[in-house]
């Protein structure tokens, strides 16, 4: 089942993709701007147990609860605890680095989820003008993040931050490997996001408790804004579609589409969080998008046509 045929990108998936990119690139200036009321992890961990909870609420409505015994719990037992890890690289992170620096770091995934699919499944392979699309989006965002910060050194804990963004990246596209290669690639979407919501939620919880850092919980409406906006938004809706995506579309050309993330992310430190952006950043957008056309060319552009909404 884990090797069943994927669409290629057509342009439902596109514009499906950006939506995401979009929403996904506001989630780390969200929790930077709630982190004075509320410390990371905590955001991360609170936002993981609401979202499992609407996420349970929504498998009890459609019946799935028997088919967590058809073989799914080892790998999403895994892919809880890759979720925990990437959260928990970026919930420390952000206490050391700039959200407009996590944003990009986190979104080195697909390079990792490429590298892990090549290895396991030969339908993902890309072709070297593929790989060499992936290298100039990577180098765009590089460049991207050289503009982000103009005024200021990377000192020894932005260096630290920065690093465990790169780890955040790397857990999030385990993760996806982990599902694209087990029984969860056939699985309910809500079953594989439940996974790891309860995976996050129990492990992060637990991290906050030993480190001192669950009571540092303050709820003002900045707050309750940012948990809303995560816990329902971004990890119950957005990873409900991701995963309905991964299930009818190849996964590294997915996951290609994901650099246009971190420039949403700088673009909203611009503007929510006054980040100063340079000339470098406009070069290092345009890289990351040319990479994205060289990597999906124009067989994606052939495929832009009307699609039947989802059932």
């Amino acid at each position: 089942m884990a090797g069943a045929t994927r669409d290629p990108v057509d342009g439902f998936a596109l514009g499906t993709m950006l939506l995401l990119c979009a929403i996904w690139g506001a989630q780390q200036v969200a929790i930077k701007l709630a982190a004075p009321d509320v410390v990371p992890i905590m955001q991360v961990a609170l936002r993981s147990g609401l979202s499992a909870a609407l996420v349970a609420l929504l498998v009890w409505r459609r019946g799935e609860r028997h088919s967590f015994l058809a073989g799914t719990l080892r790998p999403g037992a895994l892919a809880g605890t890759l979720f925990a890890a990437e959260f928990l690289f970026i919930a420390e992170g952000l206490r050391h680095t700039s959200a407009s620096h996590m944003a990009v770091f986190l979104y080195t995934s697909p390079v990792f989820t490429a590298l892990g699919l090549a290895w396991r499944l030969p339908a993902e392979r890309l072709r070297p003008r593929q790989w060499l699309g992936v290298a100039v989006a990577f180098g765009g965002i590089a460049v991207a993040f050289a503009g982000g910060s103009p005024h200021g050194g990377a000192g020894p804990r932005m260096l630290l931050g920065d690093a465990l963004g790169i780890l955040a990246g790397a857990a999030w596209g385990a993760t996806t490997v982990v599902i694209r290669c087990s029984s969860l690639s056939e699985a309910p979407p809500a079953q594989t996001l439940l996974y790891q919501l309860v995976g996050g939620f129990v492990l992060l919880l637990g991290y906050a408790a030993a480190t001192g850092q669950a009571g540092q919980v303050r709820l003002t409406s900045v707050a309750w804004a940012s948990l809303l906006f995560q816990g329902v938004v971004v990890s119950f809706a957005s990873y409900l579609a991701w995963f309905w995506l991964l299930r009818r579309y190849l996964a590294s050309r997915l996951s290609v589409f994901s650099f246009m993330t971190p420039l949403f992310g700088v673009s909203f430190g611009v503007l929510l969080l006054d980040e100063p952006v340079s000339v470098p950043f406009g070069i290092g957008a345009a890289m990351v998008l040319a990479g994205i056309l060289v990597v999906s060319g124009a067989g994606v552009l052939r495929r832009i046509e009307p699609r039947p909404a989802a059932r």
